[in-house]
């Protein structure tokens, strides 16, 4: 049995075996910590920052889901300075893309009072949406680049490799080699890059269709 390593979050004295993250220690005491790149089928990688808390003697804040527990680690989960970083990280996101399919990441928006039009004037990511495949539609414009969907393609899950990045700046987005439709690429189109996108950048396109037509 692995060692228990005992922390405190949020005032509460909690163990967790060496090598647990943050996130998990939290979330079997259940305390709730918002993520957004975040899946627990896939390797954590931090991009989002979204799960930012507060650990003390640590200058910066710090992304729980990728930071292990440690002996008599004192964390702080919902200090103002940590608030203040989630507003916002979540308000530079509604500044530029399209999260109306992000029922999730909207109502912690209002929990937490971050404003979607703070950040109003900026540079919106648009894209067309890319329908080029019986089973699933790409529309960029939803994209928070949060990673998921080619962390599941790639080594973590299907192996496949038919995502990575394109475009640069702004103008970055998920995208397949060189550009090409889908159907010429690797991809198996087994569902799961749809199935791990937390915002309807990628949809099942017959559900798609269904809401074109309403």
């Amino acid at each position: 049995m692995a060692d228990l390593i005992s922390l405190t979050i949020n005032g509460r004295t909690v163990r967790a075996p060496a090598g647990t993250t943050i996130l998990n220690a939290a979330h079997s005491a259940g305390v709730e910590i918002p993520t957004l790149c975040y899946h627990p089928n896939l390797t954590a990688n931090g991009i989002c920052r979204l799960c930012v808390v507060e650990v003390v003697g640590a200058r910066n804040l710090q992304p729980a889901c990728v930071v292990p527990v440690a002996q008599g680690m004192v964390v702080n989960t919902e200090t103002e300075r940590v608030l203040t970083a989630r507003r916002v990280i979540l308000e530079l996101l509604a500044s530029t893309v399209d999260l109306s399919e992000a029922p999730e990441i909207l109502a912690y928006m209002e929990r937490i009072g971050a404003q979607q039009g703070r950040f109003g004037g900026g540079v919106r990511r648009e894209f067309p949406v890319i329908v080029d495949n019986p089973f699933y539609i790409r529309d960029y414009s939803k994209c928070v680049m949060c990673w998921r969907c080619i962390q599941v393609c790639a080594g973590d899950v299907q192996n496949t490799f038919a995502l990575t990045w394109g475009g640069r700046g702004i103008h970055s987005h998920v995208a397949t080699a060189s550009g090409v439709p889908m159907p010429q690429t690797t991809c198996v189109f087994c569902g799961n890059c749809v199935a791990v996108c937390p915002t309807g950048a990628l949809e099942g396109r017959t559900e798609y269709e269904l809401k074109i037509e309403d």
